[in-house]
């Protein structure tokens, strides 16, 4: 059983590594295309204004409903102002043709812009005019800006049972898409197989689509996002955050500023923890919306914003908080610095004092070295004495604080040390003696040695009814020797009413990030729900 379960983490260890630095590769990717929005930007005006420049050498009304329709596409995304002008522009040069076609895509043109900036009368007066049967061609754009308009109405709809009503008239528009749609697009057989949740085969079609895609492809994105979509159905939230990844990438590196991707990332990393992205990308979000002038987007991120603007000024402060202590702590030991400085210059002033005058005493010792001869046979003999006379004190001693604690012992045999070390004037070897954190790390290991016999003591079956709380492969297994390991410490200090994680931080002495990810990672582990994790530790009983 042993070894299936070696060989089971041995499989899926790399897996799940590989998964998480694949996230954490195309995060930075997104970051990077963030930090980049000039580039993307100056692009993207580059290629409209090369359209524009065309514009003034087209010489025929086709030529002019063509440069107008491609500019409007450029703009639908861009800039919502802009595409509404160029619609309206492309509607003029389509009633002077006279094309029947072109007007009527010209007039969807036009609502379906005018839905974006929330002109929701002007647009549905505009498709009530438009006599669809005589250009069935476009049966299935009439019908998905139908679709997308009652959609929009529907999220600022006053009372629910309007809202009902606007999402019912959605819905019966895009089972119409679904009908007069080409069977050739993919996205919209996608969309077909997810509605009628067949989430299997709708990932299976637009997987391989998505990586024949050209990259400047602006419905890459899109595909994307319904990939997220799908993933999410499926309750695989990994996925749908890779996908949601690449479909915000897509978007930016296209410079559109009308999208849905980055906005709801933004919340997935808000419920993460990752304030500071979240963040990031909301705000972003929100500057293309406005920039844009979408004004659906705008309402639904800026709902968004004030959640994770309060998280984030929350974090800002705590942060801040932090600093200061910590400017507090180096103010504080920069001053214990220099008085040790000070002191340390005044003894070798003494040092330097003293020198000099063993100088000159020096002369007088060769006078004195006769009589020191004799003396010093005497000093040697009372020294001799003094040795034997200090090894039966130190053994007195030795017995008599054994008597009173081991660890009153070792404090007392490492002090012995320091003063031997300074009455010989190593001073070197007495400040790395001083640093050395041997003594600290030796007597650490044992008191958290001392804390686990204690504590298995009270709560003798902690280990195995932690285990139960947790997924069958997931299970904490101490090395040989071992009796908890830093997990079940931290736990152990939380069943015992320890659920602070500073104090716990520093009762283990971890930084309060590596407490907090500990934490985290468990209650992801968790069998049950992760909320209620810490509440099914503190049930876990004693033996008392």
């Amino acid at each position: 059983m042993n070894k299936f379960w070696t060989l089971f983490l041995i499989i899926c260890l790399p897996v799940q590594l590989y998964s998480q630095d694949e996230i954490n590769s195309l995060l930075d990717e997104l970051d990077a295309a963030i930090d980049k929005r000039e580039i993307y930007h100056n692009k993207k005006e580059t290629e409209i204004s090369k359209l524009v420049s065309l514009k003034k050498l087209t010489s025929t009304n086709v030529q002019k409903y063509e440069i107008f329709e491609k500019l409007y596409n450029e703009y639908r995304a861009y800039q919502s102002d802009s595409a509404l002008n160029y619609a309206r522009r492309s509607l003029i040069a389509a009633n002077i043709l006279k094309d029947l076609t072109k007007i009527n895509t010209a007039k969807l043109n036009l609502a379906s812009i005018m839905g974006t900036l929330g002109m929701y009368k002007e647009a549905t007066d505009i498709l009530h005019r438009i006599d669809i049967h005589s250009t069935p061609e476009i049966k299935s754009f009439y019908y998905g800006v139908h679709s997308s308009l009652y959609l929009y109405m529907s999220i600022y709809a006053a009372s629910k049972q309007e809202k009902k009503s606007y999402e019912q008239l959605s819905e019966q528009f895009r089972d119409s898409v679904f009908k007069y749609e080409s069977k050739s697009n993919v996205i919209t057989q996608a969309n077909i197989l997810f509605e009628k949740r067949q989430y299997d085969k709708t990932l299976q079609m637009l997987h391989d689509y998505f990586y024949k895609m050209d990259k400047n492809d602006p419905d890459r994105a899109i595909v994307a996002y319904i990939i997220s979509r799908t993933y999410q159905k499926k309750k695989n939230f990994h996925q749908e955050k890779k996908w949601l990844i690449k479909s915000a990438i897509s978007d930016l590196k296209l410079d559109k500023r009308e999208y849905i991707s980055l906005r709801s990332l933004a919340f997935i990393m808000y419920k993460e923890d990752d304030v500071d992205r979240a963040y990031k990308y909301i705000q972003r979000s929100l500057e293309d919306a406005l920039f844009c002038n979408a004004r659906l987007r705008t309402y639904e991120i800026s709902r968004m914003l004030s959640i994770i603007d309060l998280a984030y000024q929350k974090q800002n402060e705590t942060n801040r908080w932090q600093l200061i202590m910590f400017l507090i702590s180096v103010s504080i030991l920069s001053l214990l610095l220099m008085v040790a400085l000070v002191l340390l210059f005044k003894e070798m002033k003494k040092k330097s004092v003293a020198k000099r005058e063993i100088s000159l005493a020096n002369s007088k010792l060769v006078e004195l070295n006769k009589e020191l001869n004799s003396f010093n046979e005497r000093l040697n003999y009372a020294n001799s004495t003094l040795i034997e006379a200090n090894l039966v004190k130190e053994i007195y001693i030795g017995r008599y604080m054994d008597q009173c604690s081991l660890y009153i012992s070792k404090l007392e045999e490492y002090q012995r040390r320091l003063n031997v070390i300074l009455s010989s004037g190593k001073t070197a070897e007495l400040v790395k003696a001083v640093k050395s954190k041997e003594f600290i790390e030796v007597e650490l290991k044992e008191f958290y040695k001392n804390f686990d016999k204690t504590f298995l003591s009270l709560f003798p079956n902690f280990i195995e009814e932690f285990n139960e709380l947790l997924i069958d492969n997931e299970c904490i297994k101490l090395k040989p020797g071992e009796l908890m390991n830093t997990e079940l410490r931290i736990y152990a200090l939380i069943r015992l009413g320890i659920s602070d994680s500073v104090k716990i931080a520093d009762f283990l002495r971890y930084s309060l990030s590596t407490i907090y990810n500990y934490r985290t990672k468990l209650r992801n582990k968790a069998l049950g729900p992760r909320d209620k994790f810490e509440a099914n530790v503190m049930r876990i009983e004693t033996n008392i």
